[in-house]
Protein backbone atom coordinates (compact mmCIF):
# COMPACT_ATOMS: atom_id res chain seq x y z
CA UNK A 1 0.00 0.00 0.00
CA UNK A 2 1.07 3.50 -0.95
CA UNK A 3 1.92 5.88 2.30
CA UNK A 4 0.51 9.45 2.31
CA UNK A 5 3.77 10.99 2.35
CA UNK A 6 4.57 9.07 -0.92
CA UNK A 7 1.44 10.80 -2.47
CA UNK A 8 2.14 14.46 -1.32
CA UNK A 9 5.87 14.44 -1.81
CA UNK A 10 6.96 18.31 -2.46
CA UNK A 11 7.46 18.96 -6.12
CA UNK A 12 10.89 20.26 -5.53
CA UNK A 13 12.35 16.69 -4.08
CA UNK A 14 10.99 15.76 -7.79
CA UNK A 15 10.94 18.42 -10.41
CA UNK A 16 14.37 19.41 -10.95
CA UNK A 17 15.60 16.29 -11.16
CA UNK A 18 12.63 14.87 -13.66
CA UNK A 19 13.93 17.90 -15.92
CA UNK A 20 17.05 17.82 -15.87
CA UNK A 21 17.45 14.43 -16.98
CA UNK A 22 14.97 15.57 -19.94
CA UNK A 23 17.37 18.13 -21.23
CA UNK A 24 20.73 15.78 -20.73
CA UNK A 25 20.27 13.26 -23.11
CA UNK A 26 18.80 15.14 -25.86
CA UNK A 27 21.76 17.71 -25.97
CA UNK A 28 24.55 14.78 -25.78
CA UNK A 29 22.58 13.29 -28.24
CA UNK A 30 22.47 16.29 -30.47
CA UNK A 31 24.80 18.40 -29.41
CA UNK A 32 27.63 16.83 -27.98
CA UNK A 33 27.79 14.40 -30.62
CA UNK A 34 29.02 16.82 -33.36
CA UNK A 35 31.78 17.88 -30.79
CA UNK A 36 32.62 13.96 -30.18
CA UNK A 37 32.67 13.06 -33.95
CA UNK A 38 34.88 16.28 -35.08
CA UNK A 39 37.57 15.65 -32.42
CA UNK A 40 37.64 11.99 -33.66
CA UNK A 41 37.93 12.99 -37.49
CA UNK A 42 34.57 12.53 -39.12
CA UNK A 43 34.05 15.29 -42.12
CA UNK A 44 31.81 17.71 -41.37
CA UNK A 45 28.96 16.71 -43.82
CA UNK A 46 28.71 13.65 -42.63
CA UNK A 47 28.27 15.01 -38.74
CA UNK A 48 25.53 17.38 -39.83
CA UNK A 49 23.72 15.07 -42.13
CA UNK A 50 24.25 11.91 -39.60
CA UNK A 51 23.50 13.61 -36.06
CA UNK A 52 20.83 15.90 -37.78
CA UNK A 53 18.72 12.46 -38.50
CA UNK A 54 18.62 11.92 -34.53
CA UNK A 55 15.92 14.01 -34.41
CA UNK A 56 13.38 12.01 -36.30
CA UNK A 57 12.18 10.52 -32.75
CA UNK A 58 10.78 13.28 -31.61
CA UNK A 59 9.36 14.25 -34.55
CA UNK A 60 7.64 10.66 -34.54
CA UNK A 61 7.39 10.56 -31.16
CA UNK A 62 3.26 11.51 -30.97
CA UNK A 63 2.69 7.86 -33.09
CA UNK A 64 3.59 6.32 -30.14
CA UNK A 65 2.17 8.41 -27.21
CA UNK A 66 -1.13 7.28 -27.12
CA UNK A 67 0.55 3.53 -26.33
CA UNK A 68 2.45 5.71 -23.48
CA UNK A 69 -0.66 6.83 -22.13
CA UNK A 70 -2.56 4.10 -22.04
CA UNK A 71 -0.07 1.32 -20.84
CA UNK A 72 1.50 1.32 -17.30
CA UNK A 73 2.28 4.44 -15.50
CA UNK A 74 4.21 7.46 -16.12
CA UNK A 75 6.21 6.57 -12.93
CA UNK A 76 7.36 3.52 -14.81
CA UNK A 77 7.79 4.55 -18.26
CA UNK A 78 10.15 7.31 -16.32
CA UNK A 79 12.08 4.79 -14.39
CA UNK A 80 12.67 2.51 -17.31
CA UNK A 81 13.67 5.43 -19.24
CA UNK A 82 16.30 6.20 -17.02
CA UNK A 83 17.51 2.31 -17.22
CA UNK A 84 17.78 2.39 -21.17
CA UNK A 85 19.40 5.82 -20.49
CA UNK A 86 22.02 4.11 -18.62
CA UNK A 87 22.50 0.94 -21.50
CA UNK A 88 22.59 3.62 -24.44
CA UNK A 89 25.34 5.56 -22.89
CA UNK A 90 27.54 2.52 -21.85
CA UNK A 91 27.16 0.55 -24.99
CA UNK A 92 27.86 4.05 -26.88
CA UNK A 93 31.02 4.49 -24.33
CA UNK A 94 32.40 1.16 -25.93
CA UNK A 95 31.10 1.92 -29.66
CA UNK A 96 33.94 4.56 -29.95
CA UNK A 97 36.59 2.15 -29.91
CA UNK A 98 35.18 0.08 -32.98
CA UNK A 99 36.91 0.28 -36.45
CA UNK A 100 33.41 1.35 -37.52
CA UNK A 101 32.42 3.50 -34.52
CA UNK A 102 30.65 6.51 -36.71
CA UNK A 103 28.04 4.24 -37.99
CA UNK A 104 27.71 2.26 -34.75
CA UNK A 105 27.44 4.96 -32.47
CA UNK A 106 24.96 6.80 -34.66
CA UNK A 107 22.46 3.63 -34.61
CA UNK A 108 23.18 3.53 -30.51
CA UNK A 109 22.72 7.49 -30.19
CA UNK A 110 19.31 6.77 -31.96
CA UNK A 111 18.07 4.32 -29.79
CA UNK A 112 19.24 6.81 -27.10
CA UNK A 113 16.79 9.59 -29.03
CA UNK A 114 14.13 6.78 -28.86
CA UNK A 115 14.31 6.43 -24.95
CA UNK A 116 14.87 10.13 -24.40
CA UNK A 117 11.48 11.09 -26.46
CA UNK A 118 9.51 8.12 -24.82
CA UNK A 119 10.89 9.78 -21.35
CA UNK A 120 9.59 13.05 -22.56
CA UNK A 121 5.98 12.04 -23.27
CA UNK A 122 5.93 10.53 -19.82
CA UNK A 123 7.71 13.00 -17.67
CA UNK A 124 5.63 15.95 -19.20
CA UNK A 125 2.35 13.46 -18.51
CA UNK A 126 3.60 12.52 -15.63
CA UNK A 127 3.87 16.50 -14.53
CA UNK A 128 0.40 16.99 -15.42
CA UNK A 129 -0.72 14.31 -13.05
CA UNK A 130 1.62 14.83 -10.20
CA UNK A 131 1.32 18.67 -9.31
CA UNK A 132 -2.06 20.76 -8.65
CA UNK A 133 -2.85 22.99 -11.34
CA UNK A 134 -1.29 26.00 -8.71
CA UNK A 135 1.70 23.61 -8.68
CA UNK A 136 1.68 23.36 -12.51
CA UNK A 137 1.93 27.31 -13.36
CA UNK A 138 4.61 27.60 -10.39
CA UNK A 139 6.86 24.73 -11.56
CA UNK A 140 6.62 25.80 -15.60
CA UNK A 141 9.48 28.12 -15.38
CA UNK A 142 11.28 26.03 -12.88
CA UNK A 143 11.54 23.04 -14.88
CA UNK A 144 12.71 25.00 -17.86
CA UNK A 145 15.89 26.56 -15.77
CA UNK A 146 16.53 22.78 -14.40
CA UNK A 147 16.19 21.34 -18.13
CA UNK A 148 19.07 24.17 -19.34
CA UNK A 149 20.75 23.62 -16.80
CA UNK A 150 21.56 20.13 -18.14
CA UNK A 151 22.39 21.96 -21.76
CA UNK A 152 24.88 23.62 -19.72
CA UNK A 153 26.00 20.65 -17.68
CA UNK A 154 26.25 18.78 -20.51
CA UNK A 155 27.48 20.66 -23.50
CA UNK A 156 29.94 22.89 -21.31
CA UNK A 157 30.72 20.42 -18.57
CA UNK A 158 31.15 17.41 -20.10
CA UNK A 159 32.84 19.07 -23.15
CA UNK A 160 35.45 20.66 -21.21
CA UNK A 161 36.02 17.62 -19.39
CA UNK A 162 36.90 15.63 -22.42
CA UNK A 163 38.52 18.50 -24.03
CA UNK A 164 41.07 18.71 -20.28
CA UNK A 165 41.49 15.19 -20.30
CA UNK A 166 42.90 15.18 -23.77
CA UNK A 167 44.79 18.45 -24.34
CA UNK A 168 46.23 19.04 -20.61
CA UNK A 169 46.35 15.65 -18.91
CA UNK A 170 47.22 13.40 -22.62
CA UNK A 171 44.55 11.06 -22.59
CA UNK A 172 43.59 9.42 -25.91
CA UNK A 173 40.62 11.19 -27.50
CA UNK A 174 38.82 7.88 -27.54
CA UNK A 175 39.34 7.12 -24.29
CA UNK A 176 38.72 10.47 -23.24
CA UNK A 177 35.12 10.72 -24.76
CA UNK A 178 34.59 6.91 -23.33
CA UNK A 179 35.01 8.36 -20.00
CA UNK A 180 32.65 10.93 -20.63
CA UNK A 181 29.73 8.64 -22.06
CA UNK A 182 30.50 6.63 -19.06
CA UNK A 183 30.19 9.38 -16.75
CA UNK A 184 26.60 10.16 -17.99
CA UNK A 185 25.98 6.69 -17.36
CA UNK A 186 26.57 6.76 -14.15
CA UNK A 187 24.42 9.85 -13.88
CA UNK A 188 21.49 8.17 -15.34
CA UNK A 189 21.75 5.20 -12.78
CA UNK A 190 21.94 7.98 -10.01
CA UNK A 191 18.39 9.44 -11.73
CA UNK A 192 16.94 5.30 -12.08
CA UNK A 193 17.26 5.10 -8.10
CA UNK A 194 16.21 8.57 -7.12
CA UNK A 195 13.46 8.36 -9.14
CA UNK A 196 12.43 4.46 -8.20
CA UNK A 197 12.60 6.03 -4.21
CA UNK A 198 11.62 9.61 -4.51
CA UNK A 199 8.67 10.00 -7.33
CA UNK A 200 4.82 10.36 -5.69
CA UNK A 201 2.24 7.74 -6.68
CA UNK A 202 -0.38 9.91 -8.44
CA UNK A 203 -3.89 8.59 -7.78
CA UNK A 204 -4.49 8.95 -11.37
CA UNK A 205 -1.71 7.73 -12.88
CA UNK A 206 -2.32 4.49 -14.69
CA UNK A 207 -5.70 4.52 -13.17
CA UNK A 208 -8.94 2.08 -15.51
CA UNK A 209 -10.67 5.73 -15.33
CA UNK A 210 -7.97 7.29 -16.89
CA UNK A 211 -7.15 4.53 -19.20
CA UNK A 212 -10.37 4.20 -20.19
CA UNK A 213 -11.68 7.61 -21.41
CA UNK A 214 -7.71 8.02 -23.21
CA UNK A 215 -8.86 4.87 -25.59
CA UNK A 216 -12.35 6.42 -26.37
CA UNK A 217 -10.85 8.92 -28.82
CA UNK A 218 -9.48 7.72 -31.97
CA UNK A 219 -6.27 9.12 -32.63
CA UNK A 220 -7.19 9.89 -36.18
CA UNK A 221 -9.85 12.48 -35.26
CA UNK A 222 -6.69 13.96 -32.69
CA UNK A 223 -4.79 14.47 -35.40
CA UNK A 224 -7.55 15.84 -37.93
CA UNK A 225 -8.44 18.36 -35.41
CA UNK A 226 -4.99 19.93 -35.28
CA UNK A 227 -4.91 20.19 -38.60
CA UNK A 228 -8.02 21.26 -39.18
CA UNK A 229 -7.00 24.84 -37.33
CA UNK A 230 -7.81 28.38 -38.72
CA UNK A 231 -4.94 29.08 -41.28
CA UNK A 232 -3.26 25.57 -40.68
CA UNK A 233 -0.99 26.24 -44.06
CA UNK A 234 0.27 29.12 -42.68
CA UNK A 235 1.03 28.20 -38.82
CA UNK A 236 2.70 24.92 -40.86
CA UNK A 237 5.14 27.11 -42.73
CA UNK A 238 6.05 29.19 -39.38
CA UNK A 239 6.48 26.08 -37.39
CA UNK A 240 8.83 24.62 -40.26
CA UNK A 241 10.50 27.49 -41.31
CA UNK A 242 10.94 29.81 -38.69
CA UNK A 243 14.17 28.16 -37.41
CA UNK A 244 14.94 27.05 -40.92
CA UNK A 245 18.52 29.56 -41.22
CA UNK A 246 19.29 29.23 -37.00
CA UNK A 247 18.57 25.23 -37.10
CA UNK A 248 21.47 25.17 -40.32
CA UNK A 249 23.54 27.37 -38.02
CA UNK A 250 23.39 25.54 -34.99
CA UNK A 251 24.63 22.27 -36.54
CA UNK A 252 27.96 24.36 -37.81
CA UNK A 253 28.81 26.75 -35.42
CA UNK A 254 30.66 24.38 -32.96
CA UNK A 255 32.42 22.92 -36.37
CA UNK A 256 33.22 26.28 -37.16
CA UNK A 257 34.77 27.11 -33.37
CA UNK A 258 36.77 23.78 -33.49
CA UNK A 259 37.79 23.96 -37.09
CA UNK A 260 41.45 25.39 -37.35
CA UNK A 261 42.26 28.37 -39.21
CA UNK A 262 43.18 26.99 -42.66
CA UNK A 263 40.35 25.13 -42.75
CA UNK A 264 38.12 28.75 -42.36
CA UNK A 265 37.62 27.98 -38.62
CA UNK A 266 38.48 29.78 -35.42
CA UNK A 267 40.79 26.59 -34.03
CA UNK A 268 39.20 26.95 -30.57
CA UNK A 269 40.25 23.82 -28.08
CA UNK A 270 37.34 21.91 -27.09
CA UNK A 271 37.68 23.12 -23.38
CA UNK A 272 37.33 26.47 -24.82
CA UNK A 273 34.23 25.56 -26.98
CA UNK A 274 32.83 23.84 -24.06
CA UNK A 275 33.28 27.55 -21.95
CA UNK A 276 32.35 29.79 -25.09
CA UNK A 277 29.29 27.69 -26.07
CA UNK A 278 28.13 25.24 -24.22
CA UNK A 279 28.44 27.58 -20.57
CA UNK A 280 28.84 31.55 -21.54
CA UNK A 281 26.35 30.52 -24.30
CA UNK A 282 23.67 28.66 -22.47
CA UNK A 283 23.51 31.20 -20.11
CA UNK A 284 22.79 33.95 -22.39
CA UNK A 285 19.95 31.55 -23.99
CA UNK A 286 18.81 31.02 -20.71
CA UNK A 287 18.79 34.98 -19.92
CA UNK A 288 17.27 35.40 -23.08
CA UNK A 289 14.67 33.51 -22.33
CA UNK A 290 13.40 34.14 -19.16
CA UNK A 291 13.36 37.98 -20.68
CA UNK A 292 11.62 37.01 -23.45
CA UNK A 293 8.66 35.54 -21.42
CA UNK A 294 8.25 38.45 -19.32
CA UNK A 295 8.47 40.90 -22.14
CA UNK A 296 5.62 38.60 -23.90
CA UNK A 297 3.43 38.24 -21.09
CA UNK A 298 3.54 42.42 -20.16
CA UNK A 299 3.28 43.03 -23.86
CA UNK A 300 1.51 39.76 -25.54
CA UNK A 301 2.62 38.20 -28.70
CA UNK A 302 1.07 40.01 -31.21
CA UNK A 303 3.33 42.87 -30.65
CA UNK A 304 6.55 41.29 -29.83
CA UNK A 305 6.27 38.60 -32.23
CA UNK A 306 8.54 40.80 -34.97
CA UNK A 307 11.21 42.21 -32.47
CA UNK A 308 11.89 38.66 -30.89
CA UNK A 309 11.98 37.60 -34.87
CA UNK A 310 14.66 40.17 -35.23
CA UNK A 311 16.47 39.42 -32.03
CA UNK A 312 16.84 35.76 -32.85
CA UNK A 313 18.04 36.47 -36.49
CA UNK A 314 19.95 39.27 -36.78
CA UNK A 315 23.25 38.09 -34.72
CA UNK A 316 23.39 35.58 -37.02
CA UNK A 317 25.33 38.02 -38.87
CA UNK A 318 28.34 37.79 -35.80
CA UNK A 319 29.05 34.34 -37.25
CA UNK A 320 29.35 36.26 -41.13
CA UNK A 321 32.17 38.64 -39.09
CA UNK A 322 33.86 36.04 -37.46
CA UNK A 323 34.45 33.55 -40.57
CA UNK A 324 35.77 36.70 -42.51
CA UNK A 325 37.64 38.87 -39.44
CA UNK A 326 38.87 35.78 -37.61
CA UNK A 327 38.97 37.41 -34.38
CA UNK A 328 40.63 36.69 -31.04
CA UNK A 329 39.08 34.64 -28.59
CA UNK A 330 38.01 37.68 -26.40
CA UNK A 331 35.60 38.48 -29.04
CA UNK A 332 34.65 35.01 -29.70
CA UNK A 333 32.85 35.06 -26.52
CA UNK A 334 30.60 38.23 -26.57
CA UNK A 335 29.65 37.47 -29.56
CA UNK A 336 28.45 34.08 -29.27
CA UNK A 337 26.65 35.16 -25.87
CA UNK A 338 24.53 37.80 -27.40
CA UNK A 339 24.18 35.61 -30.51
CA UNK A 340 22.50 33.04 -27.79
CA UNK A 341 21.05 35.39 -25.81
CA UNK A 342 18.61 36.70 -29.09
CA UNK A 343 18.29 32.97 -29.78
CA UNK A 344 16.86 32.63 -26.36
CA UNK A 345 14.39 35.62 -26.74
CA UNK A 346 13.39 34.01 -30.39
CA UNK A 347 12.98 30.77 -29.24
CA UNK A 348 10.65 31.68 -26.28
CA UNK A 349 8.42 33.66 -28.92
CA UNK A 350 8.12 30.55 -31.11
CA UNK A 351 7.38 28.24 -28.16
CA UNK A 352 4.66 30.50 -26.46
CA UNK A 353 2.93 30.62 -29.81
CA UNK A 354 2.85 26.61 -29.98
CA UNK A 355 1.37 26.81 -26.67
CA UNK A 356 -1.24 29.27 -27.92
CA UNK A 357 -2.52 27.16 -31.14
CA UNK A 358 -2.80 24.01 -28.84
CA UNK A 359 -6.27 24.37 -27.78
CA UNK A 360 -9.24 23.07 -26.69
CA UNK A 361 -9.92 18.86 -26.04
CA UNK A 362 -6.44 17.67 -27.18
CA UNK A 363 -4.10 20.03 -26.34
CA UNK A 364 -1.42 17.85 -24.56
CA UNK A 365 -2.14 16.03 -27.87
CA UNK A 366 -1.60 18.62 -30.02
CA UNK A 367 1.13 20.21 -28.44
CA UNK A 368 3.23 17.17 -28.82
CA UNK A 369 2.39 17.33 -33.02
CA UNK A 370 3.51 21.01 -32.94
CA UNK A 371 6.94 20.08 -31.18
CA UNK A 372 6.83 16.98 -33.38
CA UNK A 373 6.57 19.10 -36.59
CA UNK A 374 9.19 21.55 -34.86
CA UNK A 375 11.59 18.77 -34.49
CA UNK A 376 11.08 17.77 -38.44
CA UNK A 377 11.76 21.40 -39.17
CA UNK A 378 14.95 21.40 -36.93
CA UNK A 379 16.01 17.87 -39.07
CA UNK A 380 15.87 18.83 -42.92
CA UNK A 381 18.17 21.73 -43.04
CA UNK A 382 20.89 20.42 -40.23
CA UNK A 383 21.16 17.72 -42.59
CA UNK A 384 22.22 19.63 -45.39
CA UNK A 385 23.86 21.84 -43.31
CA UNK A 386 27.20 20.49 -43.59
CA UNK A 387 27.34 19.56 -47.15
CA UNK A 388 26.84 22.91 -48.16
CA UNK A 389 29.21 24.07 -46.17
CA UNK A 390 31.84 21.96 -46.85
CA UNK A 391 31.42 23.77 -50.66
CA UNK A 392 30.98 27.04 -50.29
CA UNK A 393 33.19 27.43 -46.97
CA UNK A 394 32.47 29.01 -43.71
CA UNK A 395 32.31 32.48 -44.74
CA UNK A 396 29.67 32.05 -47.81
CA UNK A 397 27.94 29.63 -45.84
CA UNK A 398 26.81 31.95 -42.94
CA UNK A 399 25.92 34.46 -45.38
CA UNK A 400 23.44 31.78 -46.90
CA UNK A 401 22.66 31.20 -43.43
CA UNK A 402 21.26 34.96 -42.38
CA UNK A 403 18.97 35.08 -46.21
CA UNK A 404 17.29 31.61 -45.24
CA UNK A 405 16.36 33.54 -41.84
CA UNK A 406 13.88 35.86 -44.47
CA UNK A 407 11.39 32.98 -45.40
CA UNK A 408 10.61 32.27 -41.56
CA UNK A 409 10.17 35.82 -40.72
CA UNK A 410 8.20 36.52 -43.79
CA UNK A 411 5.20 34.04 -42.13
CA UNK A 412 4.55 35.80 -39.86
CA UNK A 413 2.58 37.82 -41.98
CA UNK A 414 -0.06 35.38 -42.21
CA UNK A 415 -0.11 34.01 -39.02
CA UNK A 416 -3.64 33.96 -36.82
CA UNK A 417 -2.35 35.96 -33.74
CA UNK A 418 -5.36 37.07 -31.76
CA UNK A 419 -4.20 38.29 -28.61
CA UNK A 420 -7.21 35.90 -27.04
CA UNK A 421 -5.70 33.40 -24.86
CA UNK A 422 -2.54 34.82 -24.82
CA UNK A 423 -0.66 35.43 -21.73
Amino acid sequence: MIDQQSKTRNPWSFIPTLYFAQGLPNIIINSVSVIIYKNLGIPNELITSGTSFLYLPWVLKMLWSPFVDVTSTKRNWIIAMNLGMVCCMVVAAFSLHLPNFFLISLIIFSAAAFVSATYDIAADGFYMLALTPEDQALFAGIRSVFFRLSVIFASGGLVFLAGYMTEAIGIDKTVAWSLTLGIAAVLFAIFLVYHKVVLPFPSTDGSSAATAEAEKTPFAEIIAAYFRQQKITAILAFILLYRFGEAMLVKVAQLFLLDPAEKGGLGLSTQDVGLVYGTFGVISLILGGITGGAIIAKYGLKKTIWPMAWALNLPDLFYVYMAYAQPPLKFVYPLVSLEQFGYGLGFTAFMVYLMYISKGQYKTSHYAISTGIMALGLMVPGAVSGAIQTQVGYPLFFVIVCFLTIPGMLTILFLPLDEEGQS
